[in-house]
């Protein structure tokens, strides 16, 4: 892209206009109108429509401007000068020299990576006006064949959004990927092993979003366990004998069943720990918390003869 230099003539720019919204709007109404149109002409949704996709940038630019309320009163300051400029007939180029920002701003990015977020960079319009406001300490650079300069910024910080996610029990013992849909686009997120109803997953402002979105887990009951914390709950049933006598009885993990041998005189509703057998702790690689396996002892309903005569002698 080439600058213009200050003494050709550059096309004003009306970014309210571009989002259709009133001069005398408020931020939120900007913001309203911003994300409407932001939805309706993403590139996602309209493949090969170059229309939509010149038409989504100059609905990024616009709201980049507008939605900073110190560049929009910039901005505000650079039409009404413009304005007048055109009722005085305009008989000579406007003096855009006068409104090229020189003022330091923050840290820069890489020109590429501008570009990929926004789907093409800005106009030229927007470059030599904004170009050093409002991001941090200046750094241009210079492109062989380019004249003049061209700044590189980074967005203003982002704010965040949270959105509620249901995951599986084993998604959230095992971790997993998902790919999640917010206002019809797609995200592919990873999901941490040990996550619970609660946990926050980032993905972090982009394309046509201004704020951080937080994906806000929310874990699913699974009717084989109970869970505390990275502790998990189970019911395990025994047999009146295998209770009375002592035996083994399987126990059900999230990576299948294992084998426990409990003691003779095993009490209804004792428990026993496995330990490790619990849920993955976060961020602490092949750290787990404990199962533990409650019997419940199963009395028989309908007795045989011979069985009941048997517990009738014990009885005695």
């Amino acid at each position: 892209m080439f600058l213009p230099t200050y003494n050709e003539i550059m096309e004003y720019k009306d970014y309210y206009q571009v989002l259709g919204v009133d001069k005398k709007a408020s931020q939120d109404e900007i913001k309203k109108a911003y994300r409407k149109l932001a939805m309706k002409y993403h590139p996602d949704h309209n493949q090969g429509n170059t229309g939509a996709e010149d038409k989504f940038k100059d609905i990024n630019e616009a709201n980049e401007v507008l939605g900073d309320p110190e560049k929009r009163a910039k901005y505000d300051q650079l039409g009404a000068s413009y304005h007048q400029w055109q009722q005085a007939g305009g008989d000579s180029n406007f003096n855009w020299g006068a409104w090229n920002t020189g003022q330091p701003g923050g840290t820069r990015v890489n020109v590429n990576d501008f570009e990929d977020m926004f789907g093409g960079g800005f106009s030229d319009f927007f470059q030599s006006i904004f170009g050093g406001m409002g991001f941090g300490q200046q750094t241009r650079t210079s492109n062989p064949g380019m004249r003049g300069q061209r700044s590189v910024y980074q967005r203003v910080p982002a704010q965040k959004v949270e959105r509620t996610v249901p995951i599986s029990f084993m998604e959230a013992y095992t971790g997993a990927k998902r790919k999640i849909q917010i206002n019809g686009d797609s995200f592919t997120v990873k999901i941490p092993a040990g996550a619970k109803t609660g946990t926050k997953v980032r993905i972090p402002a982009q394309d046509q979003y201004q704020q951080d979105v937080y994906l806000v887990m929310d874990v699913q009951a699974d009717k084989r366990f109970e869970r505390e914390g990275y502790n998990l709950y189970t019911d395990v049933k025994a047999d009146l004998l295998t209770a009375v006598l002592g035996g083994q009885v399987k126990v059900p993990t999230p990576t299948g069943n294992v084998t426990l041998t409990i003691p003779a005189g095993t009490q209804p509703g004792q428990k026993f720990r496995l330990k490790n057998q619990g849920m993955p702790k976060l961020k602490k690689k092949d750290e787990f918390g404990n199962l533990y396996a409650r019997i419940q002892v199963q009395i028989p309903k309908n007795l045989s003869d011979a069985e009941r005569k048997l517990f009738e002698s014990m009885r005695k």
